[in-house]
């Protein structure tokens, strides 16, 4: 299986944002990535529910939803009814951490559970058969345009270690500093996804961005 490309718009035009899911359609990319930041777990903020259901009448890929928010729990269904195709919610801003993805699950929607860069992935042994997609965070969440953090390459290769060994379906999706190089080493050590959002949409192509990203594995 190819890798799966999740171009982030927290990098497109905000002015060109339907030319630019446009793009994203015409791609390659089997979804597209979309940060919801509250400015509480992560300094910054950017979009909400009304956003990601305007996208959703246009995408034509699955949406992508990483909350980078406190309490995500509150506003599982609201993002279902947005549209929402995977929630991703963060192990760190989760107390209860099984009873969200089993209502994210029930309410149709694939789990996601992401992990900050300083978090060890055992801390997902207990639960890593109940989680659709592990999303491994290699920059510190927040912002766009970040520097890779050299970590996460092992990082992934001990996620993937912990899925082989128990069986869990879980996809390890990668957010954050991806391009070719990065790309290349990720998937070598098992990511099954990348999210890519300065490297396609600052790029002259981001068609073929995606296209090259594609083809890290092959």
């Amino acid at each position: 299986m190819s890798v799966i490309v999740s171009p982030s718009l927290l990098s497109a035009d905000f002015l060109n944002l339907g030319k630019d899911i446009e793009m994203v359609n015409r791609s390659e990319s089997e979804w597209v990535h979309l940060d919801i930041m509250d400015g509480v777990f992560v300094p910054n903020i950017s979009y909400g529910l009304p956003i990601v259901a305007q996208i959703k009448k246009i995408s034509r890929k699955l949406l992508d939803v990483h909350l980078m928010i406190v309490q995500p729990e509150r506003y599982i269904e609201d993002f279902r009814k947005a549209g929402a195709d995977i929630l991703t919610v963060h192990i760190e801003a989760s107390t209860h951490l099984h009873r969200t993805i089993q209502q994210i699950k029930t309410a149709g929607m694939k789990a996601g559970v992401a992990l900050n860069p300083h978090t060890p992935v055992n801390q997902l042994e207990e639960i890593i058969h109940d989680i659709d997609v592990v999303l491994l965070m290699s920059v510190n969440p927040g912002f766009g345009g970040q520097s890779f953090i050299e970590q996460a390459v092992e990082k992934t290769h001990k996620l993937r270690k912990l899925i082989n060994a128990t069986g869990s379906p879980a996809l390890i999706e990668i957010d954050g500093g991806v391009n070719y190089d990065t790309g290349r080493r990720l998937v070598q050590a098992g990511a099954d996804a990348l999210v890519a959002g300065s490297f396609v949409f600052k790029s002259k192509n981001p068609e073929e961005i995606i296209h090259g990203l594609k083809e890290l594995d092959s």
